[in-house]
């Protein structure tokens, strides 16, 4: 199997270099290309000539434009990123037989109520960001290719910045922190979603009939500030000589915190179709996080 991976050196792009490795021949670019391929979402004919001159029975997009703030400025590149991009990718599956895997995102949702969110609940984006990214998804599964889309949330990963490493730093820094108390999530290792994605690539292309879009979230759910006080209690407690300063960690609520982009309030997923789908367990989301503060700590 000839695995085509596009955006190798983001935080999950990373992970399923490992992941996709045992699978077949991986062919992992980041946006500047190699070897004359070219891996670069915003130049279309390009992406376009590197499926066709590859040949890949799957195609795993993990690049996107993801700075959710700066998209309200940059629609144009954020729409060619996240919409115009994968419908190419999904044509040129659909034209060689491959199966494409995509990344969505909990920002797809209003954030309305409190219950998790099911893969057939009516959408509605309340930023730049999150309505490109629902029209990625459009365009996918309009394209007629098999595909895969993973709807995730709150990602992090060991390798690069994330919410804890911020928090750690702060901490460090600042006698009083405070944190969003009113968005609700489930904190998301990329090493969980890449170990997912390579068994859900493997049971597709099996079983095709399981093609389609799926939640993947860790178990359990959080805020921003219970996040938050988790990391800086396990800190302390794994790393009893780190110089944690802060004395009050504070709740405040989204209001308190105005940003250019509206976050969804509840980013809650329901994870239950990909886990009776594919027979998987997905682990509390402590698990990760602690495995990850272990390795940065």
């Amino acid at each position: 199997m000839k695995i085509l991976l596009l955006g190798k050196n983001g935080q999950v792009g990373w992970e399923l270099q490992r992941s996709l490795a045992p699978l077949g021949e991986l062919i992992a670019l980041d946006r500047h290309g190699a070897n004359g391929l070219c891996g670069d979402l915003g130049d279309l004919p390009g992406i376009a000539a590197t499926v066709r001159a590859t040949q890949p029975q799957v195609i795993v997009n993990a690049a996107a434009y993801t700075a959710v703030d700066k998209a309200e400025s940059e629609r144009d590149l954020a729409q060619r990123l996240n919409a115009e991009a994968p419908g190419v990718l999904a044509r040129e599956a659909a034209a060689c037989g491959a199966l494409l895997l995509h990344y969505s995102t909990d920002y797809v949702f209003d954030g309305s109520g409190d219950q998790p969110w099911r893969e057939d609940a009516t959408t509605g984006p309340l930023s730049v960001y999150g309505a490109t990214k629902r029209q990625g998804e459009q365009a996918i599964v309009a394209s007629g290719c098999a595909h895969i889309i993973l709807r995730t949330s709150w990602v992090y990963a060991a390798r690069g910045g994330n919410f804890a490493k911020t928090m750690l730093r702060l901490a460090q820094e600042r006698e009083r922190l405070t944190v969003i108390d009113d968005q609700w999530g489930a904190p998301t290792g990329a090493e969980l979603i890449a170990d997912v994605s390579a068994h859900a690539i493997v049971q597709t292309r099996q079983q095709p009939g399981k093609a389609g879009t799926y939640h993947l979230a860790a178990a359990g759910h959080t805020t921003w500030f219970a996040y938050a006080k988790h990391v800086l209690a396990h800190a302390r407690q794994a790393q009893p000589a780190i110089k944690i300063k802060a004395t009050e960690v504070a709740p405040i609520t989204t209001a308190d915190y105005p940003t250019p982009a509206r976050r969804p309030l509840n980013s809650r997923l329901d994870t239950r179709k990909l886990q009776s789908t594919f027979g998987l367990t997905l682990p509390p989301w402590q698990h990760g996080v602690d495995r990850m503060l272990t390795e940065i700590l």
